[in-house]
């Protein structure tokens, strides 16, 4: 039964009372996004006679920037083709970022729940921004989120707290009383530099033990778990 498993609460630390804002990456966590990302980049390096990694292997690639997928995925020889891979493969990604992107099992109920409790929902993704806005634009229609922002040049990206930081004062809700939902390393990182409580979801790209080791205040296995921390 979903959501029938309790969330496992890892602090001392309260669950924010009430919750004012939940901020959610996007990859790995509302959606699975992955072959769309790994076939961009596979593209982009046969096109230089590049070896393809698996699908698995951009589970580790992905979660830090464009800049860091790139560099990952390119052999340590051929780092000079960072700058034209990148000026290819952002427009590509913008217009088929989500060609096979679906929302998790259990993403669109939980939507559905902190819609009707009018809790303020957002995006903080590293992706860049018109391929984060692609997404959520096919695959969020049915719900209001009260800011999208990815990935954009001059600012920061996660696990700087600021574009999060700057999410919380547009909803004009305090960081300690907005939850931070992420499934890497970097988004709980990104949730305690920002004074938020951290919550690492399984169901994405990376495991429990990462999340944990970096900051998880709380681990939830199925999206609806969200709704049994927030009460």
């Amino acid at each position: 039964m979903p959501g029938s498993i309790h969330p496992l609460l890892v602090t001392d630390r309260p669950v924010p009372r009430p919750v004012r804002a939940v901020l959610f990456d996007l990859d790995g966590t509302l959606a699975d996004t992955l072959f769309d990302i790994a076939d961009a980049m596979n593209r982009m390096l046969t096109q230089y006679g590049l070896p393809a990694h698996s699908e698995n292997d951009y589970r580790h690639f992905v979660g830090d920037g464009v800049r860091q997928l790139i560099e990952r995925a390119l052999p340590t020889d051929r780092t000079d083709l960072l700058e034209p891979i990148l000026a290819a493969y952002l427009p590509y990604l913008a217009e088929h970022g989500a060609d096979h992107a679906t929302l998790y099992p259990g993403i669109a109920e939980m939507l559905d729940a902190l819609v009707k409790m009018e809790i303020p929902i957002a995006v903080c993704s590293n992706k860049v921004h018109d391929a984060t806005r692609l997404c959520i634009d096919k695959l969020c229609a049915p719900w209001n989120f009260a800011e999208v922002r990815g990935a954009t040049d001059g600012i920061p990206k996660k696990p700087d707290p600021q574009v999060a930081l700057e999410i919380a004062g547009l909803l004009d809700a305090a960081a300690g009383d907005c939850l931070f939902v992420g499934d890497t390393n970097t988004d709980m990182k990104t949730a305690n530099n920002a004074g938020m409580f951290a919550v690492g979801c399984t169901w994405g790209f990376r495991d429990r033990a990462e999340l944990l080791e970096t900051g998880a205040l709380a681990i939830i296995d199925e999206p609806m778990q969200l709704m049994q921390l927030i009460g």
